[in-house]
This record gives C-alpha cells, structure tokens and sequence, in this order.
C-alpha cells in the first residue's frame, strides 16, 4: 500500500490530465481523524465530474494497488471518493459553491470557479 503522499500525487495527477478546475487540497493532519488530506474540485458538467471520479478511481488501483470508495458519480452532481486516508469531492460549480467545504475548514476561497481556471490552478498542500 502507497503512503499518503504517494496517493495525492496519484490523485493530483489524474485531477490535472482531467482538466479539474480549482483543485485544493487541504491538510487534515492535526485538525481531523477522518484523512490526512482532503481534496475538493470542480467539474465542468456532470459528465465531466464523473469521468474525474472515474479516473481517479482507475489511476489509484492501477498504480497504488487502491479500491478506493465511492458515492454519487451517476448523479455527477458531488462525487465523494474515499482512498483511505485521503477523501477527494468533486463537484458542478454550482454545488461547490453551496456546500462551501474549503470555508468549513477554515480557507476563504475567491468564487465563482471559472471553467478557464483548469491550467492556472495549483494543487499544493
């Protein structure tokens, strides 16, 4: 089994070849028992949230040997994708900025979430 920073690579990754818009990644250690990092995402569509699902959940058990869990890829609206000590949502634009997660942890974000944004932005811990 892969450490955590092997899986996040694996998972920054297939978010990037996905053209993921505003990807963040937030450092649970210290702050929550539930994962070391958390990860959140936009997809353009549905189709697009769910094809990320897709290759995420792929790239993981191909190279880390991972079964990741996960919940919500028919609706594509937010996919939840549980790889252990790393939980990745992944949602419309819309819907992310609705549940507002990243404020939850204490980040203030700018929003809305451009889809143009896919090659400007960082995944960085």
């Amino acid at each position: 089994m892969s450490g955590a920073k092997d899986v996040l690579s694996i998972i920054q990754t297939s978010i990037e070849d996905s053209k993921g818009d505003n990807p963040v990644v937030i450092d649970l250690n210290g702050k929550s028992s539930i994962a070391d990092f958390m990860i959140v995402v936009s997809g353009t569509s549905q189709r697009h949230v769910s094809a990320m699902a897709t290759r995420i959940t792929e790239n993981l058990k191909e190279k880390a040997g991972l079964s990741a869990k996960i919940e919500g890829q028919d609706s594509g609206d937010w996919v939840l994708i549980d790889a252990g000590n790393i939980v990745v949502h992944l949602f419309r634009p819309e819907v992310r900025d609705f549940y507002s997660l990243e404020k939850m942890w204490g980040l203030d974000l700018p929003s809305p979430h451009p889809a143009s944004s896919a090659s400007s932005s960082s995944l960085h811990v």
